[in-house]
């Protein structure tokens, strides 16, 4: 077959890098946005933080004329807008912290353990996961210490040091099971009542009836009268079946604060919205390198023949300012008007938080009220929070479906939700109602609404089933 070679025309919507860039930056939250406006002042030797905030200004058409021409490059941001009155009263605490298994290494150092326990014993640390489990067998464990530190172990030197672990804190950790787990707990406690001898005598001898709550079964075979059971039950209940969550993601020493995005005030009647850019720096061109293109340019426009490699360094990093302070600034415009809009939308809402007032919203609402993209919107919701008088939100949990009442009047899937949760909190404990007759005490008030649906929502709500929620 003959090459040959031919012209096709067709139309292609591609991205710019301006573009690019602006989509990535829409996605972060503030934490993450303070981290990405430092990177790019460390990458970019002609971006600075700027201390004196400036009057915001369109960015021209880049052209090294420009450069020698503008007396300063202005600020993406302006403080009127930007900025709530008592920012500086809304610091930011994030420390360092450690993990769990920092702790117990840590731990282990005050034990008096030969150098070979020691080793063995913090690779039984390091196969912990992030609950304080230790959920693979120790057979398997040693074979890994073969193959991988060449250390020869049996499952009962293992067994031996686990139970070294066992005493290490937080109590419970290394457990295999979540029999174990609370096994463990409850035998570091004194056993100064009635109540905690019999939570681990249930624990111990019967913790399957336990599991699946067959308490009528368990009182008569313990012998018990129904307050001694209720409070053993209530000592089980205060032990922790994850003793390794404080310690999740570098424990609570790690974890920061959830830094909201939006600052909602309300005040006689009032709302007030601004960003929350307390942390985030202001950027600017360095003026630096603006005189330092001045010099190497003739009077006449021309740039010199030995500058000119300079000259185009030069200039694509101040394009590239250009462009990451223009994102900046469109970030924050779209940032405000999308959050605009959903206050409009849910201001009955945004007013006392009574999520029974929530409206139905989907993405698409809010895109059609802003003339946004349904993507943008989704960016811009998407791991935001703001923070109003009564807590701070997550935007995402905003935005819900519509059902229908048998009046054809809409509601929000959250006023279902809050009725489910307010009929399983008024129930009888000894006889929790199934999802068939919540669905008939839905159906009755009006809300036409399947047993699966009810499932859905009961399982979004964290809510067990019927035969996990009885109580004695």
């Amino acid at each position: 077959m003959a090459i040959s070679q031919r012209q096709i025309q067709k139309l292609q919507q591609t991205l710019s890098p301006q573009q690019i860039q602006m989509i990535k930056l829409l996605e972060l939250p503030t934490i993450q946005l303070e981290q990405r406006i430092k990177q790019e002042i460390e990458e970019n030797i002609v971006l600075e933080e700027d201390t004196a905030s400036n009057d915001e200004e369109e960015p021209q058409q880049i052209s090294v004329e420009e450069y020698l021409r503008e007396d300063d490059t202005p600020s993406y941001k302006s403080r009127v807008n930007n900025y709530s009155k008592d920012d500086k009263l809304r610091p930011v605490y994030i420390s360092g912290g450690r993990s769990l298994q920092e702790y117990l290494v840590e731990q282990l150092g005050y034990r008096s353990l030969s150098e070979r326990d020691m080793r063995l014993a913090v690779y039984l640390v390091g196969s912990i996961d992030e609950d304080g489990y230790l959920r693979r067998d120790l057979e398997s464990v040693a074979d890994d210490l073969a193959f991988t530190q060449g250390i020869e172990t049996t499952s009962e030197e293992l067994e031996r040091l686990l139970s070294v672990i066992h005493d290490l804190e937080p109590s419970g950790v290394g457990a295999r099971n979540l029999q174990e787990c609370l096994r463990l707990q409850i035998d570091q406690l004194p056993m100064t009542t009635r109540s905690r001898r019999l939570a681990r005598r249930i624990i111990g001898s019967y913790f399957d009836e336990f599991v699946k709550k067959h308490y009528e079964k368990l009182i008569a075979r313990l012998q018990v009268s129904e307050d001694d059971f209720r409070d053993a039950i209530a000592e089980i209940r205060r032990l922790s079946p994850k003793p390794g969550n404080m310690y999740a993601e570098g424990g609570t020493d790690t974890t920061p604060y959830i830094i909201p995005d939006f600052l909602l005030d309300y005040r006689d009647g009032q709302f007030d919205l601004s960003l929350n850019s307390c942390n985030v720096p202001d950027v600017k061109v360095n003026r630096r390198y603006v005189d330092m293109m001045r010099d190497m340019v003739s009077p006449d426009g021309r740039v010199k023949e030995e500058n000119r490699d300079a000259v185009q360094f030069v200039k694509s990093k101040i394009d590239s300012a250009k462009w990451f302070i223009s994102a900046i600034k469109q970030r924050h415009d779209t940032l405000m008007r999308t959050m605009q809009e959903i206050l409009d939308y849910q201001r009955e809402y945004f007013r006392d938080g009574d999520k029974g007032k929530l409206r139905p919203m989907i993405l698409k609402d809010i895109a059609d009220r802003t003339g946004l993209d349904v993507s943008t919107i989704s960016r811009v919701v998407n791991s935001k929070y703001v923070q109003t008088h009564f807590g701070i939100i997550l935007l995402k949990s905003l935005f819900s479906e519509a059902m229908q009442t048998e009046s054809g009047e809409e509601v929000s899937s959250y006023e279902i939700k809050t009725l489910l949760q307010r009929c399983i909190d008024e129930e009888d404990k000894r006889r929790p109602l199934t999802d068939e007759t919540l669905m008939d005490m839905l159906n009755a008030r009006g809300y036409r609404i399947a047993r699966r649906t009810v499932a859905k929502y009961r399982e979004m709500l964290g809510i067990p089933v019927a035969r996990l929620r009885k109580q004695i």
